[in-house]
Parts: C-alpha cells; structure tokens; sequence
C-alpha cells in the first residue's frame, strides 16, 4: 500500500466531505475476495500508537489483582462471584456488553472458560494470549490495559468487507495514514493469500462520501457532481409530498 497515495486520499476526503457537528471518523473499508470465510478465519489485532476511541476492558481475576483491576478496568468480576453468572447467559451479555476485551489470570482461565465461555467464545470476547489477556497471578496489569486501550480487533466474520475505525478527524494526516498502514498489512498477513485476497481498500468520514485509495481527484469530482445532480432532482418531489 502507497503512503502517499494513502496521504492524497485522505485529502480528498477532507475536501469533499460535508462539515458536521461533530468530530467524525475516519473509516477504512477493506473489500475481500476469494475467501470462503466458513473455512479461512481472518483475524487479527492491531495497536496504536495512541488511542481514539473508548474501548472497554474487562477482568477476571481473584483477591490478588482485584485492587488493580479495579482502578484500571471498566468491568471487574472477582473469582469469588463466578458462580453468580453460572448459567446466567442473560447476566453474562449485560455484564459485557460494553467490553471490547477481557483479561484474566493464568490460573483462573479454566473457570472463566467453563462459566463464560459458551458466551463469550462466540463473540471473541474471551481473554486471547495473543494480545497478552492471560496474565500472571500476581503481575502488573497496567502495561496490557493501556495497550488493550489502543488495541482494535481486525476481523472477516459476516461478509466480504472489513470496516475499521483508523482516526478521527482533528487527527493528524500522518497519524491517520500509518493507522491504515498498520491495519492493512496486519490483516494482509492473517489472509491465506496476503494482498491477493484484497479486491480494493477505501477510506471515507463516518457521514462521508466512500473514496478509494488512489482514486484520481477528477473521478472523484464526478462522483460528487452526479450525486448533487440525483439529489437537486429528488429535492422537489420530497417538498411536493410534504404539502
């Protein structure tokens, strides 16, 4: 993926996006192909350099680390109160509902797998030693929460296109371009084909015309041209069917 292809893309959708009131973000849109996802799981985690969204952290841990957690995590749930949620699936997705990622200690997983598990597997929330979320029983937890917080999942589960939030708009053009570079080659390298399996990637504010990267400046304004044209004709029969 070209930087500076990247950096005139962003540009562009700077310049012909609607100003709104309030800070929007930018989304990268990466199109799939040639993927069956029943069989090729695409996943992958990817950290910022800093973070821009809330993301919520969750622990499961016993006495030792409960005064920790408790200031750093946003849910806490002590070893002594698993059996509150034991079959209580109801309880369990309120109680992660708002949770982006869960920590646990080492010695606690087989019961946070037998307790949550069946509700939290199927929703990629269970504590994953590929982020660092299983940690020692007596460790400092501050280290992987920070990272957590700048830390975003990159995943294909419902369809062909990945849609991932890489910056908002007071942020930087640089910063924003390496936060799609980071995510792009993160995802490249958990697809069985690498850039083969890429159809196309897009960058667009969260209420903004979609653009794709390396789309030339012109067809861009065409773009943005036939759609005033369709919406300056519809104008008239919205007002007409107000009356």
């Amino acid at each position: 993926m070209n930087k500076e292809e990247i950096l005139q893309t962003i540009k562009l959708v700077r310049s012909y996006s609607k100003k709104r009131n309030f800070n929007q973000g930018f989304d990268l849109i990466i199109n799939l192909k040639d993927l069956d996802l029943k069989k090729d799981k695409v996943e992958a985690f990817v950290t910022f350099d800093e973070p821009f969204r809330g993301i919520g952290v969750g622990a499961f841990v016993d006495s030792t680390l409960k005064s920790q957690a408790e200031e750093l995590c946003d849910v806490v749930i002590v070893k002594d109160n698993f059996n509150k949620f034991k079959d209580n699936k109801k309880e369990i997705k309120k109680m992660s509902k708002n949770v982006d990622f869960f920590i646990s200690q080492a010695d606690l997983m087989a019961q946070v797998a037998t307790v949550f598990g069946k509700v939290l597997g199927p929703r990629g929330l269970m504590p994953n030693p590929k982020v660092g979320a299983v940690i020692l029983p007596k460790g400092n937890i501050k280290p992987i929460v920070d990272k957590l917080k700048k830390t975003t999942k990159v995943e294909a589960k419902g369809g062909m296109m990945i849609k991932i939030l890489v910056g908002k708009e007071d942020m930087g053009d640089e910063k924003i371009s390496n936060n799609v570079i980071r995510v792009y080659e993160s995802l490249v390298n958990a697809l069985p084909k690498g850039e083969q399996n890429v159809k196309n990637s897009i960058l667009k504010f969260t209420m903004g015309i979609p653009i794709a990267i390396g789309e030339k400046e012109e067809h861009v304004k065409e773009r943005v041209k036939a759609r005033e044209e369709i919406l300056a004709k519809d104008k008239p029969k919205k007002e007409k069917a107000n009356e």
